[in-house]
Formats: C-alpha cells, sequence, structure tokens
C-alpha cells in the first residue's frame, strides 16, 4: 500500500492490517487546525504507527519529531520513512516499546504538538493522558490531538489538561487538548 503526505511524498508501510495509518482526510485536517504552528515546533508522536503523521511533521518543518511504537517492524520502516523525509538540520528518533514505559524516560522535554493514535481499544487513553499530564511533557502552550472512533466517550477528565474541541471526520474523531484545569469552552 501507497501512503503520500505533504509535497506528494510517498511513505513505505508494512502489508496487512497490523497499522492504521491516519487517514489523509484526518490528517489534512489536523495540519490545517495547527497550520502555522508545526514549522519549528517539537513534535510527539506517540503509537505511531506508519509515522505518517511525525513525517507529515518533518516536511512542514518540525524541528525534533520523536515516534513510539510498540513493534520493531513497524520502527524500521518509520525509520526509513522519517530519514527520507527529514532535512539534515531536523532531529528525529523513534522510541521501539510500550508507551506508557517510555513516557517517564522523556519527563524534562517539553513538546509543542502531540498526536496520540493508539489502537481504539487498547485501554492506552487514560494512562497515557496522565502520563502526560504528570511528566509535564506538553509546553504552555502546546497541544494534543487525541484520535479515537467517534462512539467513544471522550473527552477524558484529566487532572492539568483541559478537552477543548473535538473534531469528526466519519468514525473517526480528534480531541484536543491543552494544560487547564477544565471548565473552559468547548468546541465542536
Amino acid at each position: 500500500m501507497a501512503l503520500r503526505i505533504y509535497g506528494n511524498r510517498q511513505l513505505k508501510t508494512l502489508p496487512g492490517k497490523e497499522t492504521r495509518p491516519t487517514s489523509a482526510r484526518v490528517r489534512e485536517a489536523i495540519f490545517n487546525i495547527w497550520q502555522g504552528t508545526v514549522e519549528g515546533c517539537r513534535w510527539l508522536d506517540l503509537c505511531a504507527g506508519t509515522g505518517s503523521m511525525g513525517a507529515e511533521a518533518l516536511c512542514r518543518g518540525a524541528s525534533l519529531v520523536v515516534g513510539i511504537e510498540q513493534s520493531s517492524r513497524v520502527c524500521k520502516i518509520i525509520e526509513q520513512n522519517w530519514q527520507q523525509v527529514a532535512a539534515d538540520e531536523q532531529e528525529w528518533k523513534v522510541l521501539r516499546g510500550d508507551v506508557v514505559q517510555w513516557l517517564p524516560k522523556l519527563c524534562g522535554q517539553e513538546f509543542d504538538r502531540i498526536y496520540f493514535d493508539p489502537p481504539y481499544a487498547s485501554g492506552l487513553y487514560q494512562p497515557v493522558l496522565e502520563a502526560i499530564a504528570h511528566y509535564q511533557l506538553l509546553d504552555t502552550s502546546g497541544e494534543i490531538a487525541v484520535e479515537h472512533h467517534s462512539q467513544s466517550s471522550t473527552p477524558i477528565e484529566i487532572i492539568g489538561l483541559e478537552a477543548y474541541r473535538q473534531k469528526t471526520y466519519g468514525n473517526t474523531a480528534v480531541t484536543f487538548y491543552r494544560i487547564g484545569n477544565g471548565g473552559g469552552e468547548f468546541i465542536n
């Protein structure tokens, strides 16, 4: 399967259903929402899958992209894709393993944009969002985009994070979080 990103660049993917790439429609919508904030940003791609979101961030000028992915086979594909699209001055790294175990190791780093797209039935939403808040991985002006099934019960209440926007694209929804204590205006 061929996957194309910004600038009509083609990425490698694995055959079969080991990964579920973010659809082109959702990917484009997120980058439109975050337009003007990706260049120079520090990007964290959680449950990176094919790495298409991180690759897109690199193509749009992110200064640093870090991806976490469980599968070693998939990590090799992400590395090939990111190496292909990254400019010399951009930094990137792919971390293989469990996302919940990796987040404490990132303590002390802050990211401007975090994209989180776990397998929908994985049970990772609560522990990962709590870890992001607890280890203060989000910059004070940063945002998190969380992809989930449109029928799931979200937004998840997390102390230190505020869900402020949700967009639906067919069976896929994306909830956006920022630092806060809730109570803000929610945009649909």
